[in-house]
């Protein structure tokens, strides 16, 4: 059996040198997209209010309760906020930490655990694969939650080695304990009994009964309720509504049926991982292969054992769920590196160039089909937005195939099996350019469905009104628009996802289309978000309206001034 090289003619430095290439490329394009709808405006929007109203225990979005999540990524970005000031990048940058924070970890686990060829390589498979590249370049919650939980196994993985002072081991499994906590304070109950199950499978497989021994149960229990705790009780204490709607709604009632309206074929999940994971998918197989084939520690603990355990599980458990989203898999994408890493230390010089030949061919048939973007088009997104994103996908595809032609060069140079690393890294380097030059040239789409580019007409207009003038949101939820306008809405007929705040503080929204007509007739001053079709119905029918902004996706109006001091049997009857 061919074991992994475990040198590399690597130093110090020219690891530093690559770490610090990774992180210009990752954190510098942080601010060059606006926020998407509907999970970046949204947790762009609730770190704002928290910062501005000083409430750190009650989460709220849009000024009502929202209770979907917990607050820990609320909490960073509202830190963030703090010490940077309100922005895109701001808004950001937690989820890029943890997505760095978690090619670093997967470098450093597989270095100790297993030699530094895995760790490296593994790093340079997570850091380039398109899933963990894109995904941690978005405010939504996965990227940390998948953090959290790959801290999680890693620490425990790193605790697992053999011969470890027992202080060693004790201090790990508390970080593993630890970070299950934050896991739980990331996205809900997934961050204990994903690990939890995975733990008792793997125990039950390997049958590895000495493992239970060596978690430091007892006080990894105390730092996982002291972390987790004090926010529940807070929490609950100043809204008795929550357990029930976050534990029994959000936890499972979400797992167990559609309601959330997010369905999808149990296999959904396969072409999420075929393209998240696309310039290393010749040898993923063989990966898996090599990976089953390694022996057990000395002390009987198979970590191969339990990162296969954690990808199958894991992979199953989602696609099981009636609610599927592209990032719920994304906690298992460290374990594929690693396994991936394992392996590609081994790949001969001529395996290496058919992978390379194999990949520069796709990007040409790729740029190919990139040329008929130019014919798509709809009402909602013009068919000149996919003419500019077009340059952009062509000059992604471009700089990746320069790269490739380049690791070839580099893989034909080469010497030995270790000499390959060069070469890997080039390609790995060609497909995180690519992920980079593309998600920067998508906000050509970004920037229209942001709301953005009307954010200034909106705020002139409210700057010359009283503090108090409502904003209504007319039978729609715009997920970025009160991010940009520094502003909250008053809900109007449709809550759409806000529809505990609304059903638990019924006081702060118009129930019925009628009732916010006749509140709009008799304001001095109001503010109105409508869909263009509302908007032009409720012109025709003459009820008094300013335009202040629009594009094809909202309209945003002002109350007449005129319209308000008018006696009654002057305006137009409806």
């Amino acid at each position: 059996m061919n074991e992994t090289p475990s040198r590399l003619p690597l130093n110090r430095t020219t690891i530093l040198l690559l770490v610090l290439a990774l992180a210009v490329i990752w954190f510098v394009p942080l601010g060059w997209r606006h926020l998407l709808p509907s999970d970046e405006g949204r947790y762009a929007e609730m770190a704002r209010e928290m910062f501005l109203t000083g409430d750190w225990i009650t989460p709220r979005y849009n000024g009502y309760k929202y209770f979907e999540k917990p607050p820990l990524q609320t909490w960073a970005n509202a830190l963030t906020f703090a010490w940077f000031g309100i922005g895109e990048w701001q808004a950001r940058l937690y989820t890029a930490l943890t997505g760095f924070a978690g090619v670093l970890l997967v470098g450093f686990t597989g270095a100790r655990v297993f030699n530094a060829a895995t760790g490296v390589f593994a790093a340079i498979v997570l850091a380039t694969s398109p899933y963990w590249n894109l995904m941690g370049h978005f405010n939504t919650l996965d990227m940390g939650l998948s953090f959290w939980m790959e801290l999680t196994l890693c620490a425990l993985l790193l605790a697992q080695r053999p011969n470890l002072p027992t202080a060693s081991v004790r201090g790990w499994m508390w970080v593993c304990w630890g970070s299950m906590a934050l896991a739980v304070l990331s996205k809900g109950l997934v961050g204990v009994i994903l690990p939890g199950a995975v733990l008792v499978l793997y125990t039950l497989i390997a049958r590895d009964w000495a493992l239970w021994k060596r978690l430091h149960l007892i006080g990894g229990l105390i730092v996982f309720f002291v972390i987790v705790t004090p926010w529940f009780v807070l929490v609950q204490q100043r809204n008795p509504e929550f357990l029930n709607f976050f534990f029994i709604v959000q936890q499972f009632e979400r797992y167990l049926t559609p309601e959330q309206n997010r369905p999808g074929a149990f296999y959904y999940f396969v072409p999420v991982l075929l393209i998240g994971f696309l310039p290393w998918l010749s040898v993923t197989v063989q990966s898996v292969r090599h990976a089953w084939r390694l022996p057990r520690q000395p002390n009987g603990f198979a970590p191969v054992t339990i990162m296969l355990v954690w990808t199958v599980f894991i992979f199953l458990f989602f696609s099981a769920s009636h609610s599927k989203l592209l990032s719920y898999t994304l906690p298992i994408a460290p374990t594929i590196a690693l396994l991936i890493g394992m392996y590609l230390p081994l790949v001969t010089r001529d395996q290496l160039r058919r992978h390379l030949a194999g990949y520069a061919l796709f990007l040409v048939v790729g740029a190919f089909g990139a040329l008929f973007l130019s014919r798509l088009g709809d009402s909602r997104n013009p068919n000149e937005l996919y003419v500019a994103f077009r340059g952009w996908v062509l000059a992604a595809l471009g700089t990746a195939f320069v790269l490739t032609l380049a690791a070839l060069w580099l893989n034909r140079r080469s010497r030995g099996r270790n000499g390959s690393l060069a070469a890997v890294a080039t390609f790995g380097a060609a497909w995180l350019l690519l992920g980079t030059i593309g998600g920067t040239g998508h906000d050509v789409f970004g920037r229209l469905s942001s709301g953005a580019p009307l954010a200034p007409a909106i705020k002139a207009e409210i700057a010359k009104l009283p503090a108090d003038t409502p904003f209504y949101s007319v039978g729609v939820l715009d997920h970025t628009l009160p991010f940009y306008i520094d502003h909250t809405m008053i809900m109007v007929a449709h809550p759409d996802e806000l529809a505990f705040g609304v059903s638990v503080e019924p006081q702060k929204w118009v129930p019925t289309f009628d009732a916010w007509v006749e509140r709009w007739k008799s304001e001095r001053y109001a503010l109105a978000l409508l869909p263009p079709p509302t908007y032009d119905r409720l012109l025709k029918e003459g009820l008094p309206m300013q335009l202040i902004a629009r594009d094809s996706r909202r309209v945003v109006v002002a109350k007449p001034v005129a319209a308000a001091n008018a006696p009654a049997p002057m305006e137009k009857p409806q």
